[in-house]
């Protein structure tokens, strides 16, 4: 497997994820998982099976790019495979989001919040792949 990770120096906030190089996740193609340091790395490893809606190529590279990242940072591994680290998302994580988007709402926050998602995707191209799923999905809803 070829690896996409490259060590990325200019270190800020997480929250602007935007501001990252693909080459910094561990998922590329979907922005996931940064691996900007060795808690990064760590944090990646103990997420991996939370990542919803990637395939198993991406969870091979993901895999792959933790690999490299981990031997960069010095940070051990004990898994030798992607399989090893679990594929099934946290139960409940739907009623989990909806909570999220509630709370976001109570307190006024939800429009900024769906505009920055909207803007970053745009940024990155995803804006039409997602419009493309959510047209499928509501096609199959009805």
């Amino acid at each position: 497997m070829t690896t996409t990770w490259e060590p990325h120096e200019r270190h800020g906030r997480l929250t602007l994820e935007s501001d990252l190089p693909d080459a910094v996740f561990a998922f590329p193609k979907q922005r996931k998982e940064p691996l900007t340091d060795a808690a990064h790395v760590r944090n990646a490893v103990a997420r991996f099976g939370q990542v919803i809606g990637v395939s198993d190529e991406d969870r091979a590279l993901a895999f792959a790019n933790i690999e490299k990242a981990a031997k960069y940072y010095n940070v051990d591994l004990s898994e030798t495979n992607w399989h090893q680290l679990g594929v099934h998302p946290q139960q409940h994580r739907e009623m989990a989001a909806a909570k999220a988007v509630e709370t976001k709402r109570e307190r006024g926050e939800l429009k900024e919040a769906a505009a920055k998602a909207v803007e970053t995707k745009r940024e990155h191209g995803i804006l039409k792949e997602e419009a493309a799923k959510a047209a499928a999905t509501r096609r199959r809803e009805h």
